[in-house]
């Protein structure tokens, strides 16, 4: 448990990509199993306990803790797990905790029954208690992905990244065959072949006012850039899986998409909703998207179905060697064998000259849920990752609107000492409602600045929440915006971000509800 506080701890003050892989290296080298396999799954988020529930636990430690100390303190520092390691007073000699044993007690026994979360405070150093807090209620947010830590096993192991990606779907915590693989105790994994995610193939965005290669309609072909999210299928012998674009399963998520075929099949494509292939706008999709058992009216409401643009394997052959156009010929013979009302082919957009594809792009912000174009060289082989000059995507310039800063709360992690999560709003008359909450886009340096500039003009405190005096103008740069009826201003922004920080606009300059209504609708 130390030694995996330890890790955790150097990671948050480690900001290169490359030096926190190291870190994981180093440790899983002096770890034994079970407890490394168990690490891992705590940095993916892919260990779960049931019996564990957040106001359980906060009740619980309100039991060992004055409850107006902790509300206080919760509110000052603004993370959970933060403020019971601080605020906790030691009550026992310090022990030697593996996660192995946490791991068993909170699986096989009540923790809320036996006191075992207090008696594991107790035995904890500060840092430890930290850990321990983020191990059974998840959220570590350190600034590891998934994906940085399969880098990080290649390099510990020095298998290809792309094997650990096909076999992670189908390994589950503490990952005992895993590190036996990896470690060469053992020659191969026994892996369900519906459960293997294939690394998906990855585009370099474009910008062509900045940047122009040398797009030739020879060795090139487009496709639009459709407003969902990217998806893997797999089918093999009655068996369908459907994987997000992090190798996530979300099968259970979509019931209705399903395709029944005896040969192995992977295809790639973008998850959307609508009647008869009609994409609805994503704000929409989103409805659909984290409901692992969605009812039948919201299905009816929303059916989900999936437009395909690549073929991985194909009558059990594993064609990812083959160029594009060929993948192309064998998804349209796939489709035409399985025309299904679930699936529908993204067609191929001709073009003569670089002229004409940038009419192109012009026109297909007319499109409904389009955001752009993908740009594919015809020879190129299904490649892992970005392979600069193969595929392009040239997404739509971004929207802009100036806000008013609202109200602010506290980050998590690294950042849970600084005000970083915003609430912006517009006029409507002579009052300011939210359209956007934002989280990103600013530099450290600005965030330093805003963090002093709402401290100091903080006017009422709603728990963890500041209400700021309302002078601040930030500019944010959103892909699209869509009418909803769930938003007090009627409005949904997709991937609202901190563009600029307008400390020399007067608030009365920000926008109206009535400009972006007239300016986007």
């Amino acid at each position: 448990m130390k030694e995996f506080s330890d890790l955790i701890n150097s990671i948050i003050f480690t900001h290169s990509t490359n030096s926190k892989i190291n870190l994981i290296v180093e440790y899983l080298k002096k770890t034994q199993l079970p407890d490394k396999g168990y690490a891992i799954a705590v940095l993916t988020d892919n260990l779960k306990f049931s019996k564990i529930k957040n106001n359980l636990v906060r009740k619980q430690i309100k039991e060992y803790v004055d409850p107006n100390l902790f509300d206080m303190s919760y509110d000052y520092v603004g993370d959970f797990a933060e403020t019971i390691s601080l605020i906790w007073k030691k009550k026992e000699d310090k022990k030697i905790i593996r996660i192995n044993d946490l791991v068993n007690e909170l699986d096989n026994n009540d923790p809320f029954k036996n006191n075992f979360i207090i008696r594991t405070l107790n035995a904890l150093d500060q840092n430890q208690r930290w850990a321990f807090i983020k191990i059974i209620l998840g959220g570590l947010r350190i600034g590891v992905s998934s994906s940085l830590v399969k880098k990080a096993l290649a390099q510990f192991s020095n298998k290809p990244l792309e094997e650990i990606e096909k076999v992670w779907n189908g390994i589950s915590p503490p990952y005992t065959d895993l590190f036996l693989w990896l470690e060469g105790k053992i020659d191969k994994l026994q892996i369900d072949e519906s459960k293997i995610f294939h690394s998906l193939m990855l585009a370099y965005p474009l910008n062509i006012e900045k940047e122009l290669p040398d797009i030739n309609a020879n060795e090139f072909l487009a496709e639009y850039k459709w407003d969902g999210i990217r998806v893997q299928i797999c089918i093999k012998k009655g068996v369908f899986k459907l994987y997000s674009r992090s190798g996530e399963d979300i099968t259970h998520s979509f019931p209705e998409i399903n395709v029944e075929e005896d040969q192995h099949t992977v295809l790639d494509g973008e998850l959307l909703v609508g009647n008869n292939f009609q994409a609805l706008p994503f704000n929409d999709l989103q409805k659909r998207l984290n409901k692992k058992k969605p009812s039948k009216e919201l299905i009816k409401q929303f059916p989900a179905f999936i437009k395909v643009y690549d073929i991985l394997f194909h009558k059990d052959n594993d064609i990812r060697k083959r160029d594009l156009l060929f993948r192309k010929k064998k998804l349209i013979e796939w489709y035409k064998k399985n025309e299904h009302k679930d699936f529908d082919i993204s067609n191929v957009i001709t073009f003569d000259s670089q002229k004409q594809l940038e009419h192109v792009y012009k026109q297909s912000s007319k499109i409904a849920n389009v955001e752009g174009l993908m740009i594919k060289r015809k020879k190129s082989l299904y490649l892992s990752g970005r392979t600069k000059g193969n595929w392009y995507k040239w997404k739509k310039n971004p929207n802009y609107i100036d806000t008013i800063l609202m109200y602010a709360q506290r980050g998590h992690g690294k950042r849970s000492s600084y005000y970083s999560d915003y609430t912006l709003g517009v006029w409507v008359k002579k009052n300011i409602i939210p359209i956007s909450k934002a989280y990103s886009g600013y530099t450290n340096k600005e965030l330093e600045k805003i963090d002093t500039f709402i401290r100091k003009n903080t006017i009422a405190s709603y728990g963890p929440v500041k209400e700021v005096k309302k002078s601040l103008v930030i500019e944010i740069a959103f892909d699209s915006i869509n009418k909803s009826t769930r938003h007090k201003s009627g409005l949904s922004l997709r991937f609202p971000r901190v563009s600029k920080i307008r400390w020399d606009k007067p608030a009365v300059e920000a926008a109206t509800l009535d400009d972006i209504l007239k300016e986007f609708f």
